[in-house]
C-alpha cells in the first residue's frame, strides 16, 4: 500500500537548521509531484514547497524562499526539505504530500502522518 513516512522534525533554536525527509513506497514515485505542507496550531494547512517529477522545477512559499530547499532522490524514493535560518513562525506540523494527475484528468494525492517542527529558544 501507499506510504509516506516523514522524519527529521524536532526542537531547534531560532537560526538553526533541520532537514526533513519523506520516504515513499507503494507507488511510482518518480512520476509524482512531491510537496511539503505545514499546519500551525489554529491555522490552515499551507503549501511550503513543491518539486516536479524530475526535480527540475521547484516553488516555495514566499516566507521560506532563500531559507528552505526541497529536493528529491528518485532512485531512493525520497524527498527532503532542508530548512535553514529557522524562525519561531516556522513552528508547525510538516506534512509530505504526493500528487498525480492522470491523462484523463483524475487527481490523486497521498499524505504522510506529519512531523513536528518547533523553533524556540
Amino acid at each position: 500500500q501507499v506510504q509516506l513516512v516523514e522524519s527529521g522534525g524536532g526542537l531547534v533554536q531560532p537560526g538553526g537548521s533541520l532537514r526533513l525527509s519523506c520516504a515513499a513506497s507503494g507507488f511510482s514515485f518518480s512520476s509524482w509531484t512531491m510537496s511539503w505542507y505545514r499546519q500551525a496550531p489554529g491555522k490552515e494547512r499551507e503549501l511550503v514547497a513543491v518539486i516536479t517529477t524530475a526535480g527540475v522545477g521547484t516553488n516555495y512559499l514566499d516566507s521560506v524562499k532563500g531559507r528552505f530547499t526541497i529536493y528529491r532522490v528518485n532512485a531512493e524514493n525520497t524527498v527532503h526539505l532542508q530548512m535553514n535560518s529557522l524562525r519561531p513562525e516556522d513552528t508547525a506540523v510538516y506534512y509530505c504530500n504526493a500528487a498525480f494527475t492522470s491523462g484523463l484528468g483524475r487527481k490523486y494525492d497521498y499524505w504522510g502522518q506529519g512531523t513536528q517542527v518547533t523553533v524556540s529558544s
